[in-house]
């Protein structure tokens, strides 16, 4: 995935969430001798596209979520969406392996891949019925607990990390779990062994009498989600720290610019990954969707300088969170 890969606690760097089609069999092959028996990837839009993991054949399928990202390459959402359906239709009908699909059914899309899918489809959600549910969701600043309904039981979980969004991807692995035939009391184990995940949601504490949270969010819904789930820890004031890369879909900026305003209570818009794109031409697009939000808004290009000043500004009770 977009952190690299890991076989047997090596992590393997890479420069792509899902590796070029020689460089994936070349890791597959590597896992082999390492006698690992079962692999996790992230299967990236781009990758079906292009064709990166045609010839693998997959037992399970996660759909998690369609909202707006790589409109850059894809050019419309639409396009989006049915580079994603690939890996639920097209692999499956070239492959001779048994395929389930485990599908988030509270997302529209999801309903429309549910549909699509010509073999078993395990639905999850928290806000519309479904084969596994997530109840009795309580966050707090050590994480989220749940009870999960199955069709054959139920068990509470006790999540390390925080935020309905992890509500859901836990409701994709334990559907995954589910239909390679793993029971339920190593499941609950497996995911509440899970600590922290570097870069998501990820608490920095170094004495300080405010919360630091640094979260890879990086378009208008992931941003959305992290800001949402850090305002329900604090009654203090949201500091937000965010930048948009360069030479990648302008239109999201000033959509992630309102969401800060309207979000935090203070919004330092910086630079992320300017690529060839002069960072204070992005930061200006980001600025025009802020107008008529209640944060304060500041734009410091450095982004070190940015953060600096997000820090400075915290308070006891606050909690900053640092996006990209």
């Amino acid at each position: 995935g977009t952190m690299g890969a890991r076989i047997n606690g090596t992590t393997i760097p890479g420069d792509r969430t899902t590796p070029e089609s020689a460089d994936l069999q070349e890791l597959f092959s590597l896992m082999l001798k390492e006698g690992v028996s079962a692999a996790a990837m992230e299967v990236s839009s781009h990758a079906l596209e292009l064709g990166r993991t045609k010839g693998t054949e997959f037992d399970v399928g996660v759909f998690t979520n369609l909202t707006r990202d790589h409109l850059d390459f894809h050019k419309s959402l639409e396009n989006y969406f049915e580079a994603k359906k690939r890996l639920f239709v097209e692999y499956p009908a070239a492959s001779n392996k048994a395929f389930a699909a485990v599908v988030n059914t509270d997302d529209p899309a999801g309903v429309d891949i549910a549909a699509a899918v010509h073999g078993p489809v395990i639905t999850i959600g928290v806000k519309n019925p479904a084969d596994i549910t997530a109840e009795n969701i309580h966050a707090s600043a050590s994480g989220v607990s749940f009870d999960v309904k199955l069709k054959d039981g139920e068990f509470h979980v006790d999540l390390k990390l925080g935020g309905i969004f992890n509500v859901y991807n836990s409701l994709s692995a334990i559907g995954a779990a589910c239909a390679l035939g793993i029971g339920a009391d190593h499941i609950k184990a497996g995911l509440e062994a899970v600590s922290s995940v570097a870069g998501r949601f990820e608490s920095v504490q170094s004495g300080q009498k405010f919360s630091v949270l640094v979260d890879y969010a990086h378009t208008p819904d992931s941003l959305e989600n992290i800001l949402s789930a850090a305002r329900d820890l604090t009654s203090e004031r949201l500091i937000v720290v965010f930048g948009c890369g360069g030479d990648r879909d302008r239109g999201k900026r000033p959509m992630m610019g309102g969401i800060g305003a309207h979000m935090a209570d203070v919004c330092i818009i910086t630079s992320d990954n300017p690529r060839s794109e002069p960072p204070q031409a992005i930061i200006k697009e980001i600025m025009a969707g802020t107008v008529g939000g209640p944060a304060d808004i500041e734009a410091i290009v450095d982004r070190r300088a940015a953060i600096a000043r997000a820090i400075s500004l915290a308070r006891p009770g606050d909690i900053v969170v640092v996006a990209g």
